[in-house]
């Protein structure tokens, strides 16, 4: 779990007075971020900005200053078990990104138990039908458009980008995800045995329909999974057998495993403060460089 006292220490540190008993540890480390350095070279020109039918919200990030031509686009949904999480508190992972060049797009969805499958994938299907119509507003490339998340962002962002569905029920083409970075992402997680997963997957009829390893496809778009050896909330083997089942089909997949580090430290990991713990963040700029290069 996020080490809250460690977070507050950080704040502390950092010479921030905050409400700390009240404030999740994401946007502690927000918080901390953005006074150690994170805040600089990055700029929100959107936020709580309304898209899709649910009354669902977004905020926008991208490099501050004048931005010439167009950025390649990062599409980011944080974690949470797909019970808790909310898009402010992980502005330390969308200004990591704009920093890098990319025009950020980080979306709210709705939560267990006011909802259940499909409808935070929808809910990310709507998301992706905005950036596609709006991004240009914001000096985003709708040509170039990435998916990126953690946890349970990084179901969303397997489940987009492996099955078709969800984004052809909005009249939107898979075909516009070029690729997709997961980070500590459950694929592969039937039979469910977390309280989280049989919450969150209610009702359904068929439960490998639910599952990304299912949806594994010779033409999937570029895929980096991240994983870690320290995780105990999301095993490794979801990532190591979804990148396994890609690789036999000759899809392009990569697979990567920091050991030692904790499931929440691989996010963490794109903040300053906690940068060396692993290369998170240079791991996937480099991967989204290279899948999102001007064709």
């Amino acid at each position: 779990m996020w080490r809250r006292a460690g977070l507050a220490a950080l704040i502390v540190a950092a010479g921030l007075g905050v409400m700390i008993a009240f404030t999740s540890p994401p946007a502690l480390l927000s918080l901390a971020d953005g006074a150690l350095g994170g805040g600089s070279g990055a700029a929100r020109p959107g936020s709580a900005i309304p898209f899709g039918t649910q009354g669902q919200t977004l905020d926008i990030w991208r490099p501050s200053g004048e931005v010439r031509g167009t950025r390649p686009v990062l599409i980011f949904w944080y974690g949470g078990g797909w019970v808790k999480g909310d898009r402010r508190a992980y502005a330390f992972a969308a200004r990591a990104f704009a920093r890098a060049g990319y025009v950020v797009v980080v979306p709210d969805y709705r939560k267990v138990p006011g909802i259940r499958f499909p409808a935070f994938l929808q809910d990310g299907a709507q998301a992706v039908k905005w950036t596609r119509d709006h991004i240009a507003e914001f000096g985003g490339d709708p040509a170039r458009i990435a998916l990126a998340g953690h946890s349970a962002g990084a179901y969303t962002v397997a489940m987009l980008a492996l099955d078709p569905r969800w984004l052809a029920a909005e009249g939107v083409d898979p075909a516009i995800v070029r690729a997709g970075v997961g980070l500590s992402g459950p694929y592969d997680f039937y039979p469910f045995t977390s309280k989280r997963a049989i919450d969150a997957m209610h009702g359904v009829a068929d439960p490998a329909m639910t599952q990304p390893l299912h949806f594994a496809r010779a033409d999937a778009p570029p895929l980096l999974l991240v994983t870690s050896g320290g995780d105990t909330v999301v095993r490794p083997h979801n990532a190591i057998n979804l990148a396994a089942r890609l690789q036999a089909l000759g899809a392009p997949v990569t697979l990567r495993n920091y050991p030692r580090i904790t499931h929440e430290e691989v996010v963490m990991a794109l903040s300053v403060p906690f940068r060396g713990k692993a290369p998170t963040l240079a791991d996937s700029v480099a991967f989204l460089n290279g899948a999102l290069a001007p064709r």
